[in-house]
């Protein structure tokens, strides 16, 4: 790993509700990063008993910090308040059934010192976890994206950010159901002008019901819904974004 990554230090946000299921697997990809200079914000949206009980064993690490919450209050807010206890240079966001690489984070933030970017993602890799584990087709963004780009293209996983943390200031998550991300998103790529893709596929990122193309009609009414009440589009810009989605979604991951 280059030496100037040792001089790096990130910190990792991951909401969590409910996920006893995967949230073992995910840590375990967060301890075994290669890059060790990292913390971890653990925000459980007060979750079933047997999640608790699975975090409590994670505790002792000095690495993970765990805020409880006593209310279910959303992913959104629980990444927000994750960010205003953040302090490192970056900021890497994971959700609670997502799976990384063990490289991920060393490889992303060589691409990001070495050419300077402050918002970075990668590929990814869609699987479905039902009997047995479906891997479906990578998806590979596009080189760069732009906030006009995004709003028609939305291949920014979640898990596979990794943002400096001074460009993201007050920036925060829609407390919308869902989609609570895309917002975020489209407001930090106004403020970093672009979106850089490191073309490697680093996260495994897991299908479930609120995956958008799971759920497709659910998500797309949250989506005109934030264009409209929060990008400000007007209503020819809004349908030109959900139906290029639509499209583009359709082209990942098929009808299904």
């Amino acid at each position: 790993m280059n030496d100037t990554l040792n001089q790096i230090n990130l910190d990792i946000i991951l909401p969590n509700y409910n996920s006893y299921l995967h949230i073992e697997e995910t840590l375990n990809s967060i301890i075994g990063q290669t890059f060790k200079n990292w913390n971890l914000l653990i925000v459980d949206d007060n979750s079933d008993d047997k999640t608790k009980n699975i975090l409590r064993k994670y505790q002792s690490n000095e690495k993970i910090k765990i805020f409880w919450l006593k209310q279910n209050k959303g992913a959104g807010f629980c990444r927000n308040l994750a960010i205003s206890n953040s302090n490192a240079k970056y900021i890497a966001f994971i959700d609670s059934d997502d799976i990384w690489e063990k490289e991920k984070i060393s490889k992303q933030l060589n691409f990001m010192e070495k050419n300077k970017y402050f918002f970075t993602c990668t590929n990814y890799q869609p699987f479905k976890h039902d009997k047995k584990n479906i891997n479906l087709k990578e998806i590979k963004p596009v080189d760069y994206f732009t906030f006009e780009k995004f709003i028609k293209d939305t291949s920014i996983a979640t898990s596979t950010m990794i943002i400096e943390r001074s460009l993201i200031g007050n920036t925060k998550f829609t407390n919308t159901k869902i989609c609570e991300d895309y917002f975020f998103k489209c407001e930090i790529l106004k403020k970093a002008n672009k979106a850089y893709c490191l073309k490697e596929n680093l996260t495994k990122y897991r299908v479930s019901k609120n995956s958008l193309q799971s759920n497709k009609f659910r998500n797309f009414y949250w989506i005109w819904y934030i264009n409209k009440n929060y990008n400000k589009l007007n209503f020819f810009k809004n349908l030109i974004s959900l139906l290029c989605i639509s499209i583009n979604s359709i082209k990942k991951y098929g009808f299904k």
